[in-house]
C-alpha cells in the first residue's frame, strides 16, 4: 500500500468522506426527540425573550489530561469539584475518543471534522524556528467549524493553544475566530518572563509573548500563571458576549496540564499527601478546575448559563512519566492503546441534557463539527468533507450513534506504524508489529488478547482500517528533521507490513 499513498498539496486536496446513512427508524426517533427538546426548551428558567433560541457553545479542551485524573472518572487523589458537578448535572461519555494520541493532529481533526491523515497532518507542526516546515499549517481551504459558526452569526473566540500554523494565513483571526488570546505554537511556559520573537536570536515557542489578536501581550509578570490568565480571558469574552444579541462559541484551548510542569504553591498545597511530579500535576489540574469554575460563575452572573452547552474533554491521554494517570486504561499519550486517545468527556446543558446520565457507546471528536453545526442551525459548505456525524439525537436517546461503525487512530513510529480501531465493544490494536483484539466491555484495560479466539473478526476489522488508510496522504511536515529522515530511509509508512496480520507474541 505504501506505493499508493496519496500526494497532498500545500492546500489539501479533497478526499471523499466516509458516508454514513441514517435509517428511517432513526429519523422517526429523531423527530420525536426534537419535539421533546422543543418542549423542554419552553420550560427553561430563562424566557425566550431572555435567551437566544440557539445555544451558546463553550468548548473546553484540556491538554494531556489523563483519563483517570478527574473525579467523575474515578480520581480520588486529585479533586476536580467544578468538573465533577458539571458532569453530574449532564451526560458523561465513558467511551469518547479523540482522533490522535498527541496534540497537533488531534486539534486539527477537532476543528476540521476530518482525519488529519487525509490532508497530510499525522505529525505535530514543528517549532517555528525549525527549518523547511516552519511555513506549514492546516490548509486555508479547509473550512473550520469556527468559520461555519461565525458565518451563522455566532460571536467566536479562542483562548489558549492554537498549534494549527504560525504564519498569517493560518492565524485564528483568519480562521473564523474574531477574538484570540493565546500562543500559536505547541505550548507556553506557565510563568514568565516572556520574550519577543527576535530577542537575541530565535526564541523557543514556549518563551514567547502570548498575543491578543495579533499583538504581543507584554504586560504579564512572573507572578501571572497562564492557566489563570486564560481563564480570565474567557471570563472577559463571556462578559462581552452577554452584551450582544448574538450567541457565542468560545473555545477554551488550555495547555494545562501539558509539560513543562509548573503549578502555583497555593494549588499544590491542596495536595500535601502527594509527592514529586504527581503533586505538581495535581496542582495544575486543580488550577484548571478552578478556572472553569470562574467561567461557570461568569455564565451564571450574566444570565447565559441555562442556554449554554458546555463540552469538556482532553486532546489526548496523559503522560505517566509526568504525573498523569490514565487508569483503568492501558497506555498513555502517544499510544494506540486506549490510554493514548480515549478521553474524559461530558456534555452539560441545563434543561436539555438530562442530569445524571452516562453514555457508554463510542463517539469521536470528529462528531463535534456536524453536531455543533446542527445545534447552531449553521450551514456546512456543500463541498466540505466530514468524517464525523451528527450524534445529538442518539446521545439524548441513549442509543448507539455509531453501531457497527469503526473509528480509528494511526501513529507512525520511526520504523513502523501503530494503529488502534474500535467498533462497538471490539478493539484492535497494532503495536510492536503485531495485531491484538480486545473486548472492551469485558476488558477495558486491554489485557486479554482474543485474536486467536476470533480470527475472522480481527481479519475483518483490520481490512476495514486498511481500506480507510487508502485515503491518507503523504505528510506535509514532520515535527523534527530526524523524523523526516527516518520516514525517508525506512520507506514509511510500511502499510504492507502493518496489515500483514501477524498476531504471534
Amino acid at each position: 500500500m505504501a506505493t499508493n499513498f496519496r500526494e497532498p498539496t500545500a492546500r489539501a486536496a479533497g478526499i471523499a468522506p466516509i458516508v454514513v446513512s441514517t435509517s428511517p427508524a432513526a429519523s422517526a426517533v429523531g423527530a420525536k426527540l426534537l419535539a421533546v427538546i422543543l418542549t423542554m426548551t419552553a420550560t427553561f428558567t430563562c424566557t425566550a425573550q431572555d435567551s437566544p433560541a440557539r445555544p451558546n457553545i463553550l468548548l473546553i479542551l484540556a491538554d494531556d489530561l489523563g483519563y483517570g485524573d478527574v473525579g467523575f472518572n474515578g480520581a480520588t487523589d486529585i479533586r476536580t469539584p467544578t468538573l465533577d458537578q458539571l458532569a453530574a448535572d449532564g451526560i458523561v461519555f465513558t467511551s469518547a475518543y479523540v482522533v490522535h494520541p498527541f496534540c497537533g493532529p488531534s486539534r486539527m481533526a477537532l476543528l476540521s471534522g476530518r482525519y488529519p491523515y487525509e490532508f497530510g497532518a499525522p505529525f505535530n507542526l514543528p517549532d517555528d524556528s525549525s527549518g523547511q516546515y516552519r511555513d506549514q499549517g492546516i490548509s486555508p481551504d479547509e473550512t473550520l467549524i469556527s468559520t461555519v459558526l461565525q458565518d451563522a452569526g455566532y460571536r467566536t473566540g479562542v483562548m489558549g493553544k492554537w498549534h494549527l500554523g504560525q504564519q498569517p494565513e493560518f492565524h485564528p483571526n483568519r480562521r473564523g475566530f474574531e477574538d484570540y488570546f493565546g500562543f500559536l505554537g505547541g505550548g507556553i511556559l506557565y510563568f514568565g518572563p516572556y520574550k519577543a520573537n527576535n530577542e537575541k536570536g530565535n526564541v523557543w515557542d514556549y518563551k514567547r509573548f502570548p498575543e491578543h489578536n495579533g499583538a504581543d501581550v507584554t504586560s504579564l509578570t512572573e507572578s501571572d500563571y497562564m492557566t489563570d490568565v486564560l481563564s480570565g480571558e474567557g471570563v472577559r469574552f463571556i462578559n462581552g458576549a452577554s452584551r450582544s444579541e448574538r450567541p457565542f462559541f468560545l473555545f477554551m484551548s488550555y495547555n494545562a496540564p501539558h509539560t513543562v510542569l509548573a503549578a502555583k504553591e497555593e494549588d499544590m498545597a491542596q495536595f500535601s499527601n502527594l509527592q514529586g511530579k504527581r503533586r505538581i500535576y495535581a496542582g495544575m489540574v486543580h488550577a484548571l478546575d478552578r478556572g472553569i469554575n470562574s467561567l461557570v460563575d461568569a455564565l451564571k452572573a450574566s444570565g447565559q448559563y441555562d442556554n449554554t452547552l458546555i463540552v469538556f474533554f482532553s486532546d489526548n491521554g496523559g503522560r505517566a512519566d509526568q504525573g498523569a494517570s490514565n487508569l483503568p486504561l492501558r497506555g498513555g499519550k502517544g499510544d494506540t492503546y486506549e490510554g493514548g486517545y480515549r478521553t474524559p468527556m461530558f456534555f452539560h446543558w441545563p434543561g436539555v441534557v438530562q442530569a445524571g446520565q452516562r453514555y457508554d457507546h463510542p463517539v469521536t471528536a470528529l462528531d463535534f463539527y456536524p453536531t455543533l453545526a446542527r445545534l447552531a442551525e449553521a450551514d456546512i459548505p456543500t463541498a466540505k468533507h466530514l468524517d464525523g456525524k451528527d450524534i445529538w439525537e442518539a446521545v439524548l436517546a441513549g442509543e448507539n450513534a455509531r453501531e457497527g461503525e469503526l473509528i480509528y487512530t494511526v501513529r507512525h513510529q520511526s520504523s513502523s506504524t501503530d494503529v488502534g480501531a474500535r467498533k462497538d465493544q471490539w478493539k484492535i490494536c497494532h503495536k510492536n508489529e503485531k495485531w491484538q483484539l480486545f473486548n472492551l466491555h469485558e476488558d477495558i484495560g486491554e489485557t486479554n488478547d482474543l485474536s486467536a479466539k476470533y480470527p475472522e473478526r480481527l481479519k475483518q476489522m483490520v481490512a476495514e482500517v486498511e481500506q480507510l488508510c487508502q485515503a491518507h496522504t503523504r505528510p506535509l511536515w514532520f515535527d523534527n528533521a530526524n523524523q523526516a529522515e527516518q520516514w525517508k530511509s525506512n520507506r514509511l509508512p510500511y502499510f504492507d507490513g502493518t496489515f500483514s496480520l501477524r498476531t504471534d507474541p
